[in-house]
């Protein structure tokens, strides 16, 4: 029992620094509360994320190569990786993410109602690579 407990504290503790070691900058139009409900998500989940309010989200998207049928109201940056996060997308996805560096991004697109920011995770809410593929489902 003791080293169950212990493994699972391990394994726990490696996902926590795993997620610090990815700094995330976040652009998100200052009157989205949504926006702030997902930053809140990540930070939850042990990532470490820098919040940037602009009214200038088109630009920034067109800026980092975020397609336009994926678009969502904030855009994040994996910093070290450059891999983007566009809207409220779930930690666990972003893990995958991470563990995969030839995925350029990963999006939730538009404003679903079971994401992380918007509402519950009900393993309905389905993600997609910069291409269009699935890439994750919560």
């Amino acid at each position: 029992m003791k080293t169950w407990l212990a493994v699972a504290t391990l394994v726990a503790a490696s996902s926590a620094v795993h997620a610090a070691d990815h700094t995330i900058t976040v652009y998100q139009d200052p009157n989205c509360g949504c926006c702030s409900g997902w930053v809140d998500h990540m930070r939850d989940a042990g990532f470490e994320v820098v919040a940037i309010k602009t009214h200038d989200m088109a630009s920034i998207k067109q800026t980092l190569g975020v397609p336009m049928n994926l678009a969502s109201c904030h855009t994040g940056v994996v910093e070290g990786t450059g891999q983007l996060i566009e809207g409220h997308v779930p930690a666990n996805a972003v893990h995958k993410l991470l563990a995969d560096a030839s995925v350029k991004g990963v999006s939730a697109p538009g404003m679903p109602l079971n994401a992380p920011g918007m509402g519950a995770l009900d393993g309905n809410l389905v993600t997609v690579d910069f291409d269009g593929l699935p890439f994750s489902r919560d």
